[in-house]
């Protein structure tokens, strides 16, 4: 039954209905006569409380509101990919052509181009048996992406009684039928699916796979597996934007979904322009053919904002049961919370700590819990997985507050973002002491089998110098490093080595932007045996202002320019180079003791 019921009460985008007994918690309404688009968040006897995802500026009490029956959903199918959406799957192209700069009120559109047709490419014939998730047939989507048609994960099983041929076809266009039990399933290439609700799986495996990004510190130091959760928090000016951008433009994933949750008007529309001109590293194609972007700027209404991040997670999930590694990059889950905090504050619930809801900690844990690589429903055999990084946005960079401190509670890599390092221009300014990854052993067997059984052993060795030059500094600061021995004087001047040559890493330099795991390990190899050989030397008798005046710190801190990930060999030549000159300074010292 079509619920129909009147608005009783207004403020900001929060609406109160009467006569709304029939309507569900989380059904998707038509508010006044411009038919806003609300959903229900609340419901008590015969009143609804409806977040409206529209301007609700003009909106008068008595005017109607109407339930659909149909919870919020985002249509996935051929045409998603390159298309720039607003928080609830309105293409913002569309948008702008009937509204001009700003989001006008009550603008009807479709998620995708319902009349361009795709050559169908059929997977199944008339006979086969299929289950909810099976691949139906194939659709070039763009020159980078093959999109598989799959049947909704929660369809009957059936046999298919009628198969369309390969042929060209509009997505609304039937692709196959089924029958079960004496009833009939038209299935079209695309299909709906409500954003707050997780999509299915067969299996879910473990994180044991890095999802590397060409980025060092990440990399090595701070990986992410694929299916893995991770939370870039930093303050104003830390460049968390770049390094998602980074993440976004080097991971080797296969589909980007990039939501700009609640920023600001002009660092979005940096993202809108620039990503469309993003030339894809690895093909040479333009990066838009293989990325998603929900943008929802800090002037667009406040609730669209809490939906996008279901939309662009939900459309993560459907590319992710193709059998694809989609990276998914929120920016930033701070500025969602204040929205969850507006719409409480609205509602007159008790707030919590820092006027956050209650259950600030549950949104976000179900947000997170949608990350994962998982076996899809259905035939053919095929896994994928849906990595979520979340960008934070603490005031006064304290990692202190509410949103920082329960997104730590569900994600498994933190990269934590450090004024200090900004200011000193270190990017990306990732602070080594703070962050860490709870992948390490999870990913090891892969760097293990892939890259070089060392990788573990050298991570903790440069890692271990890191440490304890954090812990030398403090008496650097009260008594200067004179006072000090030679062997840590070594300790800082070596960790000095490795946050330049390694932790420090130039987006907009052409080489240095990616650094291939072969590479990184090198690197960290020579840094490593730098320190071992020096140890050697000064326990031999060398001084240590001849060790830091040797020629081949220059090129181990200009390697990172200076050797592409072809030229990786000229790194072992390099380490050759390293151990002939510490033999020529253990000669010299001997014949000086001998003279």
């Amino acid at each position: 039954m079509e619920a129909k019921g009147k608005i009783v009460w207004v403020s900001g985008p929060a609406v109160k209905a009467d006569g709304m007994s029939s309507v569900k918690m989380y059904e998707t309404v038509e508010v006044g006569s411009t038919k806003l688009i609300g959903e229900v968040i609340r419901l008590a006897g015969d009143i609804a409380f409806i977040q409206v995802y529209e301007s609700t500026s003009g909106l008068r009490p008595g005017e109607p509101v109407r339930g659909t029956g149909q919870p919020l959903s985002v249509l996935l199918g051929p045409g998603v990919i390159g298309k720039i959406y607003d928080g609830i799957q309105r293409p913002l192209d569309e948008i702008a052509q009937k509204s001009g700069s700003f989001i006008g009120r009550g603008v009807a559109t479709t998620p995708v181009d319902m009349k361009k047709k795709y050559k169908f490419s059929p997977a199944v014939k008339v006979g086969d048996e299929i289950v909810g998730g099976s691949v139906l047939g194939f659709v070039e989507e763009t020159p980078l992406l093959t999109h598989s048609i799959l049947a909704p994960p929660d369809h009957p099983r059936g046999k298919i009684i009628d198969a369309a041929k390969e042929n060209t076809y509009e997505i609304g266009q039937v692709v196959a039928t089924t029958e079960n039990n004496g009833n009939r399933l038209e299935l079209k290439m695309f299909h709906k699916w409500p954003v707050r609700k997780p999509r299915p799986y067969a299996e879910r495996f473990d994180p044991s796979v890095p999802l590397i990004t060409g980025q060092r510190i990440i990399d090595t130091y701070f990986p992410i597996a694929k299916g893995g959760t991770g939370a870039i928090p930093g303050g104003f000016g830390t460049g968390k934007t770049v390094t998602l951008h980074q993440i976004a433009k080097w991971a080797d994933s296969k589909v980007v979904v990039y939501i700009g949750c609640g920023e600001r008007g002009n660092e979005m529309t940096e993202v809108l322009v620039e990503f469309p001109h993003l030339i894809d590293p690895r093909s040479g194609r333009p990066l838009m053919e293989r990325t998603v972007l929900v943008a929802n700027t800090s002037n667009m209404p406040v609730a669209a904002r809490e939906a996008s991040i279901y939309t662009g997670v939900t459309i993560a999930e459907y590319y992710r049961d193709m059998g694809f590694d989609v990276v998914l990059v929120a920016d930033s889950t701070s500025r969602w919370a204040e929205a969850l905090r507006e719409m409480s504050g609205r509602l007159e619930e008790m707030p919590a700590e820092e006027g956050y809801p209650s259950y600030l900690a549950s949104r976000l844990a179900e947000f997170y819990e949608r990350a994962g690589r998982v076996r899809a429903l259905g035939s053919p055999e095929r896994s994928g997985s849906v990595t979520i990084v979340g960008a934070v946005s603490p005031s006064g960079a304290d990692f202190t507050e509410p949103v920082t401190t329960h997104t730590i509670r569900f994600i498994k890599t933190f990269w934590a973002l450090d004024t200090r390092l900004a200011y000193s221009r270190h990017y990306p300014s990732i602070n080594w002491m703070q962050s860490y990854s709870g992948y390490l052993e999870d990913v090891s067997k892969w760097w293990k089998q892939n890259v070089n059984a060392e990788w573990y052993g050298l991570r903790a060795e440069s890692y271990n110098i890191l440490q304890r030059e954090d812990t030398l500094k403090e008496i650097v600061r009260l008594l200067g490093p004179e006072a000090l021995p030679d062997e840590e004087k070594l300790v800082l001047e070596v960790a000095r080595m490795i946050k330049i040559g390694i932790l420090q890493q130039n987006s907009f330099d052409k080489v240095d932007t990616y650094c291939s795991p072969q590479k990184q390990l090198k690197q960290v190899r020579l840094m490593v045996q730098f320190y071992k050989n020096s140890q050697k030397a000064l326990r031999d008798g060398v001084s240590l202002v001849d060790i830091r005046a040797m020629p081949i710190i220059t090129s181990l801190l200009k390697a990172k320019f200076e050797v592409t990930d072809e030229e990786v060999s000229k790194l072992d030549t390099m380490e050759q180079e390293m151990n002939d000159q510490f033999s020529k300074l253990g000669q010299r010292e001997e014949v000086k003791v001998l003279v």
